[in-house]
Order: C-alpha cells, then sequence, then structure tokens
C-alpha cells in the first residue's frame, strides 16, 4: 500500500494552531489542500495565516519562491463541508471532545466517498470510539501529530479496533511521503508518548511532595545529570499545568485509576490556584517582569577524597572509574562481581541509587543515576540524618573534583533520575507485552517526540536487564501501593538471560 498520490485533494477540518500546522505539513508535500472552519470566516483567517508562514520560509532560504507560489495556489479556503467531497484524505483538529468530533465525522460520512481516509489528531480521546460511530469504521485512523506539526518530525500512525491494516498502512505512508517520522500504535489511552511518558512528570512532582527537592533543584538533575532537554517543572509550565494535568488524568482514568497513573494532588492544586504556567504568569516558577528564577540547590566546595576503594566495576556508573582516576585520585580495586560501590576514606560507602535508603544503612551516601557521567555537569546526593558529616563532604568533593556541581537531597528512594528512567522502562515492556508499539517504534516515538536523550529500550540495554527490575522491587518494597510494583513483561525480560537452575 502506497501513499496517496500528490494530486489528491487532502482537507483539514478545524484550523487553530494544530490543524494550520497540519495543512501546511501536506501542502508544503505538494497537495491540493481544503481548509474548513466551523465558524465562519476562520478558514480563510488561516490561509492567510499559512500563507504568511510560507513568506518567512521564502525569507529564510527555506522555500523558494515558485514553491510558495505553487502551494498558495493549492490552499482553498472552504465555506462549507460539501466543499470536501472530493477529498481522499481528511484529518480533523477540532475540540476535544467525543461527540463533537463523532458528530463531524458522520457528517464527512455522508460527503466524501467510501475509499476517502478518515484521521483524527486526537491526542486523549480513544480512536476506536470516535471511528465507532462510522458507517465504515474500517478507513478511520489516528494521525497524531506533534505540535508545532510543521517542525517537529514525529506522528503516531494510531489503529483503532475496527481500522482496516491497509488504510492504516497508507496513512503511514502518506506521513512518511510528508517528510514526517511515523510510527505505528495501537489504541490505547496516552498512545506511545503520553504513555510512557507519564513517570517523567510522575516522580519529580512525587520527590517534591515528599519534600526530597525543590522544583529548581530536580528540574537541574533532570537536565545536567539526566540529560533531559528540560525538566518536569519548568516543562509542565511550558504545556501549561490544566493541558498536562488533563493529559495524566485521562490517561489514568482510561486505564482504570491504574495506580501507576495516579496524578499529581501538588498539580492539582497548582491548576485549582490559575497557576497554569507560562500562559497565566505563574506555574512552578514566576513569569512576571522582574521575577527571578529561583536556583537549584548546589552544595559548598569540599574538599576531595585522598583516594576510594571501588568494590566491583560500579555497573550503570562504571565510567566514573576513569573519570576519578583523570581527576588524579587513587582508585583502590577490590574484586566484587556486580558491586556498585565505592568505599570513601572515612569508611563511609557512595552507592548507585539501588531504590533503598541511606537511613536503612550506617553510613551511606547515595548518588544517582546519569547516561554519560562524563558529560554530566551536575551529579544529586543522597543520604539520612544519621550519615556522617565526613562522609557527605567527602562524596561531595569527589563528584566537585570530577568538575560536577552537587545537588543534596532528600534521604529519596531512588532519587530522582533513576527511578523516572526504571519507571520510563518498565512502561515501555508492558506496552510491547500488550501490543501498543514495537521496540523501536517506542524508541523512536520517545526521543523524537519528547526529545528524550535516549529511547527506553536504549536504556534498557545500557543499563543491564536486571537494573531496572531490582530498582523497582526495592521501591515496592518502600512503598506497597503498587505504583512501583515492576510488569510482568519487565520481570520475564529480567529472567530470559537469568533462568533458574532448579525445577519449580
Amino acid at each position: 500500500m502506497t501513499a496517496l498520490d500528490l494530486s489528491s485533494p487532502v482537507a483539514v477540518v478545524g484550523t487553530g494552531t494544530m490543524g494550520q500546522g497540519i495543512a501546511q505539513v501536506a501542502l508544503v508535500a505538494g497537495h491540493p489542500v481544503r481548509l474548513y472552519d466551523a465558524v465562519p470566516g476562520r478558514a480563510r483567517e488561516a490561509a492567510e495565516g499559512i500563507v504568511a508562514r510560507l513568506d518567512r520560509l521564502v525569507a529564510k532560504e527555506r522555500l523558494t519562491a515558485a514553491d510558495r507560489d505553487a502551494a498558495r495556489a493549492r490552499l482553498l479556503p472552504a465555506d462549507d463541508l460539501t466543499a470536501l467531497a472530493d477529498c481522499t484524505l481528511v484529518v480533523e483538529a477540532v475540540l476535544e471532545r467525543l461527540d463533537v468530533k463523532q458528530e463531524l465525522f458522520r457528517a464527512l460520512e455522508d460527503i466524501v466517498s467510501d475509499d476517502c481516509l478518515l484521521a483524527t489528531n486526537t491526542s486523549s480521546l480513544s480512536v476506536t470510539a470516535i471511528g465507532g460511530a462510522l458507517r465504515v469504521p474500517g478507513r478511520f485512523v489516528g494521525l497524531h501529530f506533534f505540535n508545532p506539526a510543521p517542525l517537529l518530525p514525529l506522528v503516531e500512525v494510531v489503529s483503532g479496533f475496527a481500522t482496516d491494516v491497509t488504510c492504516a498502512t497508507r496513512a503511514y505512508e502518506t506521513a512518511r511521503a510528508w517528510g514526517k517520522t511515523p510510527v505505528a500504535c495501537a489504541d490505547t489511552p496516552g498512545f506511545i508518548v503520553n504513555r510512557i511518558a507519564r513517570p517523567f512528570y510522575a516522580e519529580a512532582f512525587t520527590v517534591y511532595e515528599s519534600q526530597g527537592a525543590d522544583p529548581a533543584t530536580i528540574d537541574a538533575v533532570l537536565r545536567e545529570s539526566g540529560g533531559f532537554r528540560m525538566g518536569a517543572f519548568e516543562l509542565t509550565d511550558l504545556i501549561g499545568q490544566d493541558v498536562n494535568e488533563s493529559v495524566t488524568h485521562s490517561v489514568w482514568q482510561s486505564l482504570f485509576q491504574d495506580v501507576r497513573f495516579t496524578p499529581s494532588l501538588a498539580q492539582r492544586r497548582l491548576v485549582e490556584s490559575g497557576r497554569l504556567g507560562r500562559k497565566s504568569g505563574r506555574g512552578w516558577y514566576d513569569y512576571r517582569d522582574g521575577a527571578e528564577r529561583p536556583e537549584p540547590h548546589t552544595a559548598e566546595q569540599a574538599g576531595p577524597p585522598a583516594y576510594v576503594v571501588a568494590e566491583g566495576g560500579l555497573g550503570p556508573a562504571s565510567d566514573l572509574l576513569a573519570l576519578i582516576r583523570e581527576a588524579g585520585i587513587q582508585v583502590r580495586a577490590e574484586d566484587e562481581d556486580n558491586g556498585t560501590r565505592l568505599v570513601l576514606p572515612s569508611g563511609g560507602q557512595l552507592v548507585l541509587a539501588d531504590g533503598q535508603t541511606s537511613v536503612e544503612y550506617r553510613d551511606v551516601v547515595y548518588f544517582d543515576l546519569s547516561p554519560d557521567y562524563r558529560e554530566a555537569t551536575r551529579i544529586a546526593l543522597s543520604h539520612s540524618q544519621g550519615t556522617s558529616a565526613r562522609t557527605v563532604a567527602e562524596a561531595t568533593g569527589l563528584f566537585q573534583a570530577l568538575g560536577k556541581k552537587v545537588s543534596v537531597i532528600g534521604d529519596v528512594p531512588g532519587m530522582i533520575v533513576a527511578r523516572t528512567v526504571a519507571r520510563i522502562i518498565d512502561l515501555a515492556h508492558d506496552a510491547v507485552a500488550k501490543g501498543v508499539a514495537t521496540e523501536q517504534d517506542i524508541d523512536t516515538a520517545m526521543r523524537l517526540g519528547v526529545n528524550y536523550p535516549l529511547g527506553p529500550f536504549e536504556w534498557s540495554r545500557r543499563l543491564g536487564r536486571g537494573w531496572a527490575g531490582s530498582l523497582l522491587d526495592d521501591l515496592h518494597e518502600r512503598d506497597q501501593s503498587g505504583r512501583y510494583a515492576p510488569s510482568l513483561a519487565l520481570y520475564r525480560h529480567a529472567c530470559a538471560t537469568e533462568k533458574r537452575e532448579d525445577t519449580p
């Protein structure tokens, strides 16, 4: 099944920001494009807006004047739905209400031919439910673009329960022909990105709610240690707290209030107070004129230890050993398989976050995960009140000697990056096991859709089969709400190369 022919007219219904963006993508790809909006005059305004953006592309030499003129000639505002009768694809980008979308597609079905592909750009509603109102639901598919559609490459191609494979394939190939990177997805709450990204927000909010760290520090650790483009608090301020919370609530409700997707009470209170983020002037941060951005907690300078004793190769943090040696600090190695700790001159231990707490041990400081310890510019440390001041100082000084800023947070099991990554990996394995998408498409979606430094399965391979499950087991032991219980899919993945010798 091939993409739609470029001579085939494409229609976009709904001319807000997303609708205009999708129309621009189809137009620049070479299709004749019809624009329709239920509000009189809105389609013509949208067409003028699209042409203005094409003019800016010409000014930036990203589009030739001839191509701009040809595109403008192919763009036609429509005053009535009947003007879409000869279209081969209609993409809807209207209000996120099931009844509104169903009514629209029922009307379209009486106008377009039976082989016209019908698509919704919904991000939160069931594709199956929208298509269920149709006489021919097999030609209905989700085409979830990301905003801004002309710039972001990812498109989730969502097959509803009744979607024909040939129609989904045609939609997939058409998106690819438009220069996008499509990923195939089953109709599940949140699709790929909005389902698997929930822990990125949820775990940051949980650390904050437990008074483990303030928003500025959590964001800094996610960026500077975790390698994420933005922290959870600044990103939700950009998205809009009401929008982000609505998506979280929708996924949670659609999955029958699965505890793994429980919304944040702190975010609910933020929304109730009207602090919606950048658009309202205040969210987690204050964006009003003259407001100062809070600084992350950064530890005072401390002296580095003269040496460390490495018990094992430090597992996912093995790169630290080379960095410590390069900093001129002696590394004394002790042979211990799979060890993930350093012993400091104080006798205290520096341990990679594992889902346990410092208070459980005599003298332990935990350090957080990073996908690249060499490139990381900040490291988070966690300890309890019982940890000796000398051990904390030596741990702080060690990472400062490696050129890192140090943020000391509360005694939070799994810390910040480690617990977030473990939960993302778990949800990704669970999604594959439930037929939501392939490993490759999930990795592609998370890298392109939300700019993660690694896809969940890339992380899983790098960290080792048992890493995420082990950390979540430890977290689950300390919080038995079910939120951190590893999925059966992750358990099976961990056991795949660790077969038991004994019989059941």
